[in-house]
C-alpha cells in the first residue's frame, strides 16, 4: 500500500518513468505476498493479511501524506525496498534451516527486490569520482 501511496502521489522531474516503475514493483510486491501466502498455506500455515493486521505488524516507517516530489520518493522507495531486503535477509537461514524450498522462494524475492532498490536508487545517484 506504501507503493500505491507514493504511486498516486509523486509529482515532478520524471514523474512518468518514476510512476511507472512504482507501479512494476507494486505489481512484483503483490505477486511476492500471493507466492509467499500460499506457500505457508501449502506448509498449512495462515496467513494474516488484513489490512489491520499489517498495518499494526509492519517494520516499514509510516509513508508520508500528500504529494511527494519524485527525488523524495526515490529515497523513501529506496529505504522501503532495503528495510524488506533486510527483513528477508534477517529470516532466511532460519527459514532455509526449516525448509529449503521456501528459502528458494525467498531468494527468488530478495533477487527482485535488490533490484528495484539498485534501479530506483539510481535515480539520485550521481557517478563515482573517476581515479
Amino acid at each position: 500500500m506504501q507503493g500505491k501511496q507514493a504511486h498516486w502521489n509523486v509529482v515532478g522531474r520524471n514523474f512518468r518513468d518514476t510512476h511507472r516503475q512504482l507501479d512494476e514493483i507494486i505489481d512484483a510486491a503483490r505477486e511476492f505476498s500471493d507466492v509467499v501466502a500460499e506457500r505457508m498455506r501449502a506448509l498449512h500455515a495462515v496467513p494474516d493479511g488484513r489490512s489491520d493486521t499489517v498495518a499494526a505488524t509492519t517494520t516499514l516507517p509510516e509513508y508520508p501524506q500528500g504529494e511527494i516530489d519524485t527525488s523524495e520518493t526515490v529515497d523513501l522507495i529506496t529505504v522501503r525496498l532495503e528495510s524488506v531486503v533486510h527483513t528477508v535477509r534477517e529470516v532466511h537461514d532460519d527459514v532455509d534451516e526449516a525448509d529449503a524450498t521456501t528459502a528458494d522462494i525467498l531468494h527468488g524475492v530478495l533477487e527482485k527486490l535488490e533490484q528495484y532498490a539498485w534501479m530506483v536508487s539510481a535515480e539520485n545517484r550521481k557517478p563515482a569520482a573517476k581515479a
